[in-house]
This record gives C-alpha cells, structure tokens and sequence, in this order.
C-alpha cells in the first residue's frame, strides 16, 4: 500500500513499536579496524538523530527520529562495551585479530581473519570469534586440520 494512503496515527505506531537492535550477550571484542567502525557508525547514529531533532513534528520525521533513536541506543551500548584486543605478536595460533588460510578437502583456498561481531563480513573474509569456523580454528597451528562446514579443512597459514 501506498504511503499517501495510510493514516498519520500508523506512522506514529510504525514508530512506537520499532524494535530494539538485538545486542549480543557475548563478549564484545573488537580490533583496532572494528572499534573504529563501531566509532564511526556511533557519529554517524549521532548525526542521524540530530537531523531527525531539526525535523521533528511530521509522522516521517517521528519515524526516522524512532530509527535514530534506536541506532544511537545501539552503538553507544557497543561502544561502551568495546573491549580493544591486539592481534598476538607471535602468530605461531589462530587468534583474535589474526588472519588464518584454510584449504578445503575440494581445493578452495580461503582466507579469513577472526574479528568481533559488529566487524563480521564473510564476503570480505572477516568472520566473528564466535562463529562455527572461528571456533575451530582458534588456537590451532598450521599444518592443523579442523572440522569446518562442509568438511574438513587445513590450515595453511596464519598472519
């Protein structure tokens, strides 16, 4: 349905009910890279909010204001939450920070490096500490085999 066909009091139950953003219960461990994304998207939430306050009166406006509201509730809890941790000198283990090579039982070669939740993006080859595979590969050494999905997997290095 259209927006133009909806009534103002719909806008303002839209955004009375917005949902919180799920915050983890785990740890919230960041590299230096994620704290400052979670820094960046914490401005960002920041600036949202301020432009939503300068509208503010119009059902939309009610509704961005609500969004903004929830993303700044959101990363200012991450960002409190931060715990800074240094990828390990010595990359003689998977670790935190560190960024392992696996080749598959099929022949694919991967690369992943272990970060925190809010920094997680497989497709760029960054997956959270507390995924499946990063499970699996914490503490390992190369030459290593770990159960990964899919199959087996061994490590080739880690850097």
């Amino acid at each position: 349905m259209s927006v133009a066909f909806t009534r103002e009091e719909d806008y303002e139950a839209t955004a009375a009910n917005l949902l919180d953003r799920p915050v983890s219960p785990h740890p919230n461990y960041v590299t230096p890279q994620g704290l400052a994304q979670i820094e960046a998207a914490f401005a960002a939430a920041k600036a949202a909010y301020g432009a939503a306050q300068v509208e503010g009166g119009v059902a939309a406006d009610r509704t961005a204001m609500a969004r903004a509201t929830r993303d700044l509730r959101y990363w200012s809890a991450r960002r409190g939450s931060a715990q800074l941790v240094e990828a390990p000198a010595d990359a003689g283990r998977a670790a935190f920070g560190l960024t392992v090579t696996i080749e598959r039982e099929d022949g694919r070669v991967q690369t992943f490096q272990i970060v925190g939740e809010d920094e997680a993006d497989p497709k760029l080859g960054a997956i959270s500490y507390g995924s499946p595979l990063a499970r699996a590969l914490l503490g390992k050494e190369v030459g290593d085999t770990v159960a990964a999905p899919g199959g087996a997997a061994e490590i080739t290095a880690i850097g």
